[in-house]
């Protein structure tokens, strides 16, 4: 019996130990047992380590991941350079007749007639309208009257006088009465002009708003008189132009719905700037002999302000708006350094620089939003001088060289990738 108890006992635990270690056999073996792609993997670790090492030793500092303005970023350039550039300021304005008035009556009456059909020129004194003066025409006629009678009496009163049959007082009497009365005759005659209306000057009769019978007064609407043969242009430029708009200078518009471009000239300035917008008011004039032009219309204004002959134009995407200030980045030793401009007209595709740069300078044009000041560079067109002016030497600069690939900053590889690289060559 205490031997089978024993015996059981053993067996028991030969059992427990074989099921452990069918257990942990899977895990423990492969430790047990060094690789050959273990020991490749650790020898890439290491030289991965020493490239590592070694990259920490050119760069400033020692360690660390590369910096991103260490990498290049490819961008697309242009070259500064000069030409001629007429300076024009665009604007919106509207056209004005040279002469325009709104035809009313001076006083209350009724239209007895209208000489005039609509849309049609007039002369300077037509009659255009007549209101009823019967009555003013009757009173005209009686102090006529009196005024003859009036005459009569003075000159019977300047004989007896001459006799001293009266005296001067009543001579005088006499002779007030003959110039009361025809102050009364000048009266109704100012009176009886104010029931016409007259063309004031030469023009066009517009539409008119009443009929013969109608009663009118001194408010009432009849019809518009323009002189159409030569408009008025006004409109306003910003109050930095101010000191450069000068009297004679050109204009071109055109007005909506119409392809043909029109020009004219300023003949006046407003001697004061509006203080809500900031602007100058102008005036110019222009012919309108064939009548294309209306009065009202709405028009596109440019302004020539100068012609320069040497201007400095750079794309409007190179520039980056500041808060006080616009930068642009311009490439210099490969690198792209920011710099502020002061800039003045700007065209559909283009902006005029009045400062801060010069013919030469390479300017970039493409990556702004992520440019930073000191940021490696390389530009799309291999032709640009900033291609060329990466791979010229210190020494020799004057001599534009070839980009070739090795000549471009390269990019660090991974350790891997190293290793990979290294037994494909063994």
């Amino acid at each position: 019996m205490p031997v089978n108890k024993t015996l059981k006992t053993t067996l028991w635990i030969v059992v427990s130990v074989l099921v452990v270690a069918g257990i942990a056999a899977p895990k423990v073996l492969p430790l047990l047992q060094p690789s050959e792609k273990g020991g490749q993997q650790s020898g890439s670790q290491n030289a991965g380590g020493a490239t590592s090492k070694d990259e920490g030793k050119k760069r400033p500092g020692g360690t660390g991941p590369k910096s991103g303005s260490d990498t290049p970023l490819r961008v697309a350039t242009f070259v500064v350079h000069t030409a001629p550039f007429a300076e024009t300021v665009t604007s919106t304005g509207t056209l004005r007749a040279d002469e325009g008035v709104e035809l009313q009556a001076e006083t209350n009456g009724k239209i007895v007639a209208i000489n005039f059909r609509e849309g049609t020129r007039v002369r300077k004194g037509d009659l255009l309208l007549k209101l009823n003066d019967a009555d003013l025409r009757a009173s005209l006629a009686r102090t006529t009257y009196s005024k003859e009678l009036a005459k009569l009496k003075e000159q019977r009163y300047s004989q007896l006088l001459s006799r001293h049959v009266v005296t001067q007082n009543d001579y005088d009497a006499a002779l007030s009465d003959v110039n009361v009365e025809q102050a009364n005759i000048d009266l109704y005659k100012a009176q009886i002009e104010k029931t016409e209306i007259r063309a004031p000057f030469d023009g066009v009769v517009g539409l008119r708003y009443v009929s013969t019978g109608a009663y009118v007064n001194a408010t009432t609407r009849i019809a518009t008189l323009q002189r159409v043969d030569r408009l008025k242009i006004d409109f306003a430029i910003p109050e930095k132009y101010v000191g450069r708009a000068k009297v004679g200078a050109p204009v071109s518009f055109n007005i909506a719905g119409g392809e043909k471009q029109f020009t004219g000239q300023i003949y006046a300035i407003d001697p004061r700037i509006d203080s809500a917008t900031r602007t100058l008011v102008l005036r110019a004039e222009c012919a309108n002999p064939d009548g294309r032009l209306l009065p009202g219309a709405f028009a596109d204004i440019e302004l020539k302000l100068e012609q320069i002959d040497n201007a400095i134009l750079i794309p409007s995407e190179a520039v980056v708006p500041g808060l006080d200030e616009k930068n642009v980045f311009v490439v210099k030793d490969g690198k792209a350094t920011r710099r502020a401009v002061q800039t003045g007209t700007r065209t559909s595709s283009d902006i005029h620089v009045l400062a801060g740069l010069k013919a030469g300078d390479v300017i970039i044009t493409s990556g702004l939003q992520q440019m930073r000041p000191g940021q490696m560079v390389i530009s799309n067109d291999p032709s640009d001088a900033l291609a060329d002016h990466a791979t010229m030497k210190k020494g020799d600069r004057h001599k534009s060289a070839e980009i070739k690939p090795d000549a471009l900053p390269q990019v660090a590889e991974s350790p891997a990738t190293s290793a990979t690289h290294k037994r494909e060559k063994s």
